[in-house]
C-alpha cells in the first residue's frame, strides 16, 4: 500500500521557520521525483519545490533563497526547510511522488502551514 505522510506543519510567526517531512512507503522511493506543492484558499495549486531522482532541484521564484528541499533515500523521506516565512506562505502543503517513465504519481494528504502574528 502506497503512503505519503506529511508532518511538521503548524502555526508560525512571520520570519519563523518550519521543517516539513514526507515519509514514503509502498513504492521504490529512489526511482521517483519528489515535490512539495501548496494550495491556498482562492489560489491555484503551486509547485513549491521539486527534487528529481538524480538530485536536480527546482524552486518556485516565490520561495527561492528561503526554502530548501532535500531527500534521504535511505529513509524514504523528503524534506522542505522553510525559512523567513511570510503570511503569503500560508497554505496546505502536500507531498508528491512522480515517476516520469510510466507517469505514475502519488499524493500525500497534506499538512497545514499558517504564518501569522
Amino acid at each position: 500500500q502506497v503512503q505519503l505522510v506529511e508532518s511538521g506543519g503548524g502555526l508560525v510567526q512571520p520570519g519563523g521557520s518550519l521543517r516539513l517531512s514526507c515519509a514514503a512507503s509502498g513504492f521504490i522511493f529512489r526511482w521517483y521525483a519528489m515535490g512539495w506543492y501548496r494550495l491556498a484558499p482562492g489560489k491555484e495549486r503551486e509547485l513549491v519545490a521539486r527534487i528529481s531522482s538524480a538530485g536536480s532541484i527546482y524552486y518556485a521564484d516565490s520561495v527561492k533563497g528561503r526554502f530548501t528541499i532535500s531527500r534521504d533515500n535511505a529513509a524514504n523521506t523528503v524534506y522542505l526547510q522553510a525559512n523567513s516565512l511570510k503570511p503569503e506562505d500560508t497554505a496546505v502543503y502536500s507531498c508528491n511522488a512522480h515517476r516520469q517513465s510510466n507517469n505514475q504519481e502519488y499524493w500525500g494528504q497534506g499538512t497545514q502551514v499558517t504564518v501569522s502574528s
